[in-house]
């Protein structure tokens, strides 16, 4: 019986844990983040990574440090369990595997261009594009969540939802991109410092 009841108020506590967003919230949440979007030139934060593969018992999980300038400078460094970092820079996607370095034209290819320009928008928050997705808004105590389902056939083959939680203040804190076999890369921003001078020479390889 105490096992039955427990069982209830899991479930009821998770149903009401969260809770979507009526049409007001959302237009306020898209202000809000669009704001915050607008004014944010840098951010520096670390991250870590979970890829969750189906096959797999326990997730792959990484870590390492972000940096993003405007417009469009993107540099993911990992650090653990290996030294491997990607540049998104001038529409050339630069990979240093430590030490071993190569690059790809991303102008030239329009999945890979799209990708590029929604981890742009994803980092800065500025993702609410109604035109390219199919929008779903969700609060969760102080915190909200969105889900960003891509219209483009196309690109759906390769990306089957993109879903952003906020802070109360409009940051990202975690990407969640999610592939249509339903396996996922999870990524959680801490310790995000915004606005801060950024030299140019960081984003190299």
């Amino acid at each position: 019986m105490h096992k039955i009841l427990f069982l209830i108020f899991f479930v009821s506590f998770g149903a009401f844990a969260q809770k979507e967003m009526t049409p007001t919230e959302a237009v306020a949440l898209k202000a809000k983040v669009k704001t915050r979007a607008d004014a944010t030139t840098t951010v520096m934060s670390e991250f870590t990574q979970y890829k969750h593969l189906d096959f797999l018992s326990d997730d792959i999980v990484s870590q390492g440090k972000l940096a993003f300038k405007v417009p469009n400078l993107v540099k993911w460094e990992y650090t653990k369990p290996f030294a491997y970092s990607v540049l998104f820079k001038n529409e050339t996607l630069f990979i240093n595997d430590d030490g071993n370095k190569s690059n790809m034209d991303v102008g030239s290819n329009k999945i890979f261009k799209q990708l590029n320009q929604l981890i742009t928008a994803s980092i800065r928050g500025d993702m609410f594009n109604d035109d390219e997705f199919n929008i779903k808004y969700f609060k969760i105590n102080d915190s909200s969540l969105v889900y960003f389902l891509p219209k483009d056939e196309q690109f759906s083959k390769f990306i089957k939802a993109f879903h952003l939680s906020f802070n109360a203040i409009g940051d990202v804190t975690e990407v969640k991109m999610i592939e249509p076999s339903d396996d996922y890369t999870q990524i959680k921003f801490t310790d995000r410092v915004v606005n801060k001078n950024l030299s140019d020479a960081v984003f190299t390889q």
